[in-house]
């Protein structure tokens, strides 16, 4: 019997401080993620979905590092990264920062946090970052400080978080907006606690910046959620495509533009900012992009078959190549136990991109039609109803 293959865990996959308690709690898939390892499943993908948009889970997402600029020059680095304004963003706020290069190539999407005037945390996906900033920065001989701080995020996911998380800290957390933050005692500890996440579902962070308090706060998270039904849980694909949050590295990565990419909607293009993307990314929207990220809604049985990423095969225009090959476009797919439909990403050439259905050819063979659309997916308007 051939052994599967295993991933040797050494010290350059660095652990979170809640890492056996996930563990603990059931977690049987993993993957590397900020060089850290991120759990992927626990109970199973469609039971931990279920569980996610029904009551509450406890993520561990420390993989979720913080790029730390801090200076007199904090500003005018975050800015020449982004192509979105961020000068007016208040010290209390979370703001959804696309970086790009100076192609207009998307180096990250991070969720950026202004701590201070010249302060901000860049809680960012799954690339190196860090690396980038210094070297600009360098480069451009900015007054600035740019560290990863230890800081190990919670997030408390679903519809009954805010009930668990007042539980905690007290009423007072029900007054954080969406994508605001509050600092916030804990057991004489202020940890900054904002309205974020990575689901649909609501819910909070907690940036943990002292170990021994964040993994008693992660107990009494527990604790005081028994009859709430509360899990360990981690980002759900199911729930995240449905909801169309893409993923940096699965969606969509640097060879994209941030305008291909979907994100034409958090840059700031009518503004005289200085960004290091500006130039080219205005220079794109004035020349149209040649490829953007899709949806694809494939109807299949309750057994669901991945796409192939060979044969892509089109018979919607004779203008379109019958065979398109889907390897470096096909994103992230699933099914969805709620639609009964299989979903998935993709970045397709114009004219492709804009015709509404195509051939896709299954891993077993089996050619299907699948609808394009536009991401989040419309569900409604694509005429495809919740089952359950």
């Amino acid at each position: 019997m051939t052994q599967s293959p295993y991933l040797a865990v050494s010290r350059r996959l660095r652990k979170s401080p809640f890492m056996s308690r996930a563990v603990a709690n059931g977690a049987k898939a993993f993957t590397v993620y900020n060089h850290m390892l991120l759990a992927t499943e626990f109970e199973s993908l469609e039971s931990d979905y279920w569980h996610l948009c029904s009551a509450v889970q406890v993520w561990d997402v420390g993989v979720e590092r913080q790029v730390s600029i801090k200076g007199p020059d904090a500003t005018e680095l975050v800015q020449w990264m982004t192509p979105r304004a961020v000068s007016g963003v208040a010290n209390d706020r979370c703001i959804y920062l696309p970086l790009a290069d100076e192609h207009g190539k998307l180096v990250n999407d991070p969720v950026g946090i202004r701590l201070a005037d010249d302060h901000w945390w860049l809680s960012v996906a799954d690339s190196d970052v860090i690396l980038w900033a210094k070297g600009l920065a360098r480069g451009a001989k900015l007054d600035v400080q740019v560290d990863e701080p230890d800081v190990w995020p919670l997030a408390i996911q679903g519809p009954l978080a805010e009930t668990l998380m007042a539980r905690v800290f007290g009423d007072a957390v029900k007054d954080i907006r969406f994508f605001r933050y509050q600092r916030m005692d804990y057991r004489g500890h202020s940890f900054i606690v904002a309205r974020s996440g990575w689901s649909k579902q609501g819910g909070f962070e907690v940036y943990v910046d002292d170990i021994a308090k964040g993994q008693a706060l992660y107990d009494e998270l527990f604790e005081l959620g028994r009859d709430l039904d509360v899990r360990a849980g981690c980002p759900n694909l199911i729930e995240r495509l449905e909801n169309g949050l893409l993923s940096y590295g699965n969606d969509m990565d640097g060879r994209h533009t941030v305008l291909e990419s979907g994100l034409g909607g958090f840059i700031s293009l009518d503004q005289d900012i200085d960004s290091l993307s500006h130039a080219a990314l205005r220079a794109e929207a004035q020349r149209g992009i040649a490829r953007k990220v899709v949806g694809l809604v494939l109807p299949v049985s309750d057994a669901p078959t991945p796409l192939a990423e060979q044969p892509f095969g089109s018979e919607v225009s004779e203008a379109i190549p019958r065979q398109l090959d889907l390897t470096h476009c096909l994103g992230s797919q699933c099914w969805s136990p709620r639609y009964k439909v299989q979903i998935a990403t993709a970045i397709l050439e114009e004219p492709l991109a804009s015709e509404t259905h195509c051939n896709v050819l299954l891993a077993d063979g089996t050619q299907v039609t699948a609808q394009i659309c536009s991401v989040p997916f419309n569900f409604e308007q694509l005429g495809v109803k919740a089952a359950v």
